[in-house]
């Protein structure tokens, strides 16, 4: 009953679901363990976080490079402001308002320059009533401390501007767009103040690049079930295949034939009626018109 598995149809079918269903299934634990990394790595960096806010704060140069491990800390500095470029990054939002952040380079004792994030003002960077509300940095030789972060993107999250800005405004935090604007070299990486001045409010540190369960993590996931559900469906289409073939050796060993023997495939070779009489072996009547 079963010699129909020794078939070359069937042999290439057992072939194709021997190999493609460990495939899916290795596919989709692969997509799961990414899918639990990131958990992990989420509340890791939640952890470090909440450890960051209550840590004593380190020297800039024990932190770098920023890494998922160093983002977040409370990182030192000490130099004095470059009140000659101070630059606004447009159309940052903070607690669903619309406003733009406030940063100042702190030239550094070692020579290179800390981008500093003062705060952040609600409004229009463009607008010149705005920009007027902005403090003025500390004068003189100082110490700043803040959450040290990695340097931005354009796809990074909550930037929105990118180039052709207004002169006076920055749209990613980064070395590679500072390294135009200002005539020494610059950190790549940045700090956000836990304090701010005047009407500035503090702009709170952000997760690390890749550490949070962002919408990447959410398509591991995805993928996992789609892996998954097609190993189930291999699964489903063989056995349904290999029932058909069963019922259908089962009726053949019976007897049982097909139930039009007379259509396409009739053992005879011929196709039509099964008799001279047309179906059931009910002689056919002629018309009038075709008897003449």
């Amino acid at each position: 009953m079963y010699r129909f598995l020794l078939t070359p149809r069937w042999w290439g079918i057992n072939v194709f679901a021997v190999l493609a269903i460990p495939v899916c299934l290795f596919m989709g634990s692969w997509q799961l363990g990414r899918f639990e990394s990131r958990v992990d790595s989420h509340r890791e960096q939640q952890t470090q976080a909440d450890s960051a806010r209550t840590a004593a704060a380190e020297p800039l140069r024990d932190l770098l490079p920023v890494s998922t491990e160093t983002s977040g800390r409370q990182a030192t500095a000490t130099g004095r402001y470059d009140t000659a470029h101070q630059l606004l990054v447009p159309d940052r939002d903070l607690d669903d308002r619309k406003g733009f952040y406030v940063l100042t380079l702190l030239r550094t004792d070692g020579g290179k320059a800390l981008p500093v994030v003062r705060g952040w003002l609600p409004g229009d960077a463009s607008s010149r009533a705005d920009a007027a509300k902005v403090p003025a940095p500390p004068a003189g030789h100082v110490t700043v401390t803040g959450a040290l972060q990695s340097s931005e993107t354009v796809g990074s999250k909550g930037v929105r501007a990118g180039g052709g800005l207004p002169q006076g405004q920055l749209g990613v935090i980064s070395a590679a767009s500072l390294v135009n604007l200002v005539p020494y070299q610059v950190y790549d990486a940045w700090i956000t103040t836990p304090e701010a001045s005047g009407a500035m409010v503090p702009v709170p540190p952000s997760a690390a690049p890749g550490s949070g369960l962002d919408l990447k993590a959410f398509q591991n996931l995805g993928y996992t079930g789609e892996w998954f559900a097609v190993a189930g469906f291999i699964v489903f289409m063989w056995f349904r295949l290999f029932r058909r073939e069963t019922e259908a050796a089962r009726d053949l060993a019976l007897g049982i034939t097909p139930e039009h023997p007379g259509g396409p495939d009739r053992p005879d070779g011929q196709n039509g009626p099964s008799g001279p009489g047309g179906p059931d072996g009910a002689p056919q009547k002629r018309s009038p018109a075709e008897a003449a």
